[in-house]
């Protein structure tokens, strides 16, 4: 039970501070600081986390993370169930703070929607968008199979090197996608999003789910691979 909590409080940290930023310096192209900041945001939250709750869940706080160490035989089932439902849990939790920070009308949501994810910025190209979340999220979790290996020997540098990777990709898919890479991070925010009637997030949701699977999928499969002797 209490890495299932550990799930919860990191995606919750994640949803929170993450999307957080994103909500209030706003991520529109002609506003280069606010990409970097946010794509910090995310990345500094993996390395505080990874070093606060890592030694107790591994610190997924993302189900595609948790897919692609199910497939290569880090944990079983009723854990893999038990991970998503804490990080969807954690997510919702995370963006109720900001529902009840933002919705008092003292700050403005300069995402437009909670810091969903959308296709905007491929023109609403589903494809297009399904490309840019798969191959991302392979990058993000590729990464970290191969910091976590035990023949990687990155010791206490491991959190700090996923973190980096989680915001180099978020640099680049920012303007493309918003990001996601984490199927719990993009449906907390499209839900609240479309209970506020800020547009139809859950629309294309589902991009943002299939794409992070299927990347974490294809990730852990190539690295079971070149890891093989």
């Amino acid at each position: 039970m209490k890495k299932y909590i550990a799930e919860f409080i990191g995606t919750c940290v994640l949803v929170t501070l993450g999307c957080g930023t994103a909500m209030l310096v706003g991520c529109d192209a002609a506003n280069g600081g606010g990409y970097i900041l946010t794509a910090l945001a995310f990345g500094l939250v993996i390395v505080g986390m990874a070093y606060c709750v890592g030694n107790i869940s591994g610190c997924h706080i993302n189900p595609a993370v948790s897919l692609a160490v199910l497939i290569s035989g880090g944990m079983d089932v009723k854990d893999f169930i038990g991970y998503i439902v804490a990080q969807c849990l954690g997510a919702f939790a995370g963006s109720g703070i900001l529902a009840a920070i933002f919705g008092s009308g003292s700050v403005v949501d300069k995402t437009g929607g909670f810091g969903a994810n959308g296709l905007g910025g491929v023109n609403g190209s589903v494809v297009a968008g399904l490309i840019v979340e798969v191959v991302l999220t392979f990058i993000f979790v590729l990464t970290i199979l191969g910091v976590t290996s035990k023949k990687a020997g990155h010791g206490s540098f491991g959190g700090l090197i996923i973190g980096l990777t989680l915001t180099l990709v978020h640099i680049l898919g920012i303007g493309l996608t918003g990001t996601s890479v984490n199927p719990a991070r993009s449906i907390a925010p499209a839900v609240f999003a479309a209970i506020n009637g800020n547009g139809d997030p859950l629309a294309s949701l589902w991009v943002f789910i299939v794409g992070p699977f299927v990347g974490a999928a294809l990730a852990a499969v190539v690295y079971k691979f070149l890891e093989k002797e």
